[in-house]
C-alpha cells in the first residue's frame, strides 16, 4: 500500500466526501487524523476506520478558528512526526437572495471554505516543508464556474479556493509541496437510491456521482508518482457542466 506510513488529514471528515475520503486513505494504510468539528460525526469516522483495522483519530477542529487549526497540526506532528498530505474538505453550503443574505452568513461562509482553506494549508505548509515536502488537495465545486439564483456567497468562495490553488502551488512549489484542486458536481452523500432516473441523465456518464468517485481522484493527486501535476483544478462531475440542456 503506497499510503502506508503516510499521515493525512482531512477536514470535514465527520461525514459525506469527508467521511469517505479518510476511510479511503485508512484503508491504503495512511494514518488519519479527522479534523471535524462535531463531536458526535467525528468520533463516528474514528470509529468506522479502526474497526476495519485502519489507524486515525479524531481531533476537534473548528477551520473559522486559527487556535484550532494551529493546534491540531501540532498534535498531528506530534503523533507521526510529520503531516505528507492535507485534504481540505470542510466546508458549508448556504443558499439565499442577495437581498437576503446578512453579513454575518456571507462572512462565515468565506471564512469557513476559502480562509478556512488557506490557514490548514499554511499551518500543515510549514510541517510539510521540514520534512521534505508533501501534498494538499482542495475540495472546490463547479459552482465556482456555474451558478444557480442566491449562490453568491458560496460560488464566491469556491471560485476563491480554485484561484487559491495554484497560488499556494506557486508559492509552495520551491519547498516540495504540491497544491491541486477537485471541484465536483452533483455528489450524492444522501441515500443514493432516492435519486431519479432524470437525476441520471442529467451527467454524460449516466450516473450521479458518489463520494468514493472524489477520494479516488484525491489518492491520484497525492501519489508521488504524480508530481508533475500541480497547480490544476480537475473537474468531476460526470460531465455535467459540458452537457447542454434545453428545456
Amino acid at each position: 500500500m503506497i499510503y502506508s506510513n503516510k499521515t493525512v488529514i482531512v477536514t470535514g471528515s465527520g461525514s459525506g466526501i469527508g467521511r469517505c475520503v479518510a476511510m479511503t486513505y485508512a484503508a491504503e494504510g495512511a494514518r488519519v487524523i479527522i479534523a471535524e468539528m462535531n463531536n458526535e460525526t467525528g468520533y463516528e469516522t474514528e470509529k468506522q476506520i479502526r474497526m476495519a483495522g485502519g489507524e486515525a483519530i479524531f481531533i476537534r477542529t473548528d477551520v473559522t478558528r486559527v487556535s484550532d487549526i494551529t493546534r491540531m497540526t501540532v498534535r498531528a506532528a506530534e503523533l507521526y512526526g510529520t503531516i505528507d498530505i492535507q485534504i481540505n474538505n470542510a466546508g458549508l453550503s448556504l443558499f439565499r437572495s442577495p437581498y437576503d443574505l446578512t453579513v454575518d452568513e456571507w462572512d462565515m461562509m468565506l471564512n469557513t471554505n476559502l480562509r478556512g482553506v488557506f490557514l490548514c494549508s499554511r499551518e500543515a505548509a510549514r510541517i510539510m516543508k521540514e520534512h521534505g515536502g508533501g501534498s494538499i488537495v482542495n475540495i472546490g465545486s463547479t459552482r465556482a464556474f456555474m451558478s444557480e439564483p442566491g449562490s453568491e456567497a458560496y460560488g464566491a468562495s469556491k471560485g476563491g479556493v480554485v484561484a487559491l490553488t495554484h497560488a499556494l502551488a506557486a508559492s509552495l512549489s520551491p519547498d516540495r509541496i504540491r497544491v491541486n484542486c477537485i471541484s465536483p458536481g452533483w455528489v450524492e452523500t444522501g441515500d443514493y437510491n432516492l435519486l431519479k432516473e432524470r437525476d441520471h441523465r442529467q451527467h454524460f456518464s449516466g450516473r450521479v456521482g458518489k463520494p468514493e468517485d472524489i477520494a479516488k481522484a484525491c489518492l491520484w493527486l497525492t501519489d508521488e508518482k504524480n508530481e508533475f501535476v500541480n497547480g490544476a483544478n480537475i473537474i468531476i462531475d460526470g460531465g455535467m457542466t459540458r452537457k447542454m440542456i434545453y428545456e
